[in-house]
């Protein structure tokens, strides 16, 4: 199995924790950039070095986690290639990957469930991108 990198804030410490538990559990490995507790931190802290490690191809896709799932969202599209959805259904993130060949899931920990959570990372990382169709609109997102 493929090594997924995740990070999260301190609103997401306690979901991050929960995931890498449970999927550790079915066999999945992880590569945790932080936080390590609940102690207020900078998400842009944990979020650039994860998008620079998907941007370079060191992983192929990954989780992040915070309150809203906004600011990390916001920071990682920053990077380039980087295509990081904001997901609070599981319908949500099965989308992001068939139709934007999404690369970063970013989970709102305040506002799911950590089960909703497990499930969408699931289906998440077990979506195939469509292309076709959605791939001309994919190559659009790209800028200089």
């Amino acid at each position: 199995m493929q090594i997924i990198p995740i990070a999260a804030d301190h609103a997401g410490y306690e979901l991050k924790t929960f995931l890498i538990t449970e999927l550790s559990n079915k066999g999945w490995l992880f590569k945790d950039f932080g936080t390590h507790d609940t102690t207020s931190m900078d998400y842009p802290d944990v979020v650039h070095p994860l998008a620079v490690s998907i941007e370079d191809k060191t992983f192929e896709k990954g989780i992040l986690i915070c309150g809203s799932a906004q600011g990390v969202a916001i920071t990682a599209n920053h990077h380039q290639g980087i295509r990081a959805a904001v997901c609070w259904r599981n319908e949500i993130a099965s989308l992001a990957r068939q139709h934007n060949d999404a690369n970063i899931i970013c989970l709102p920990a305040r506002f799911i469930t950590p089960q909703d959570a497990l499930q969408m990372v699931e289906t998440f990382f077990s979506t195939a991108f469509e292309g076709g169709r959605h791939q001309n609109r994919v190559n659009k997102m790209k800028v200089c």
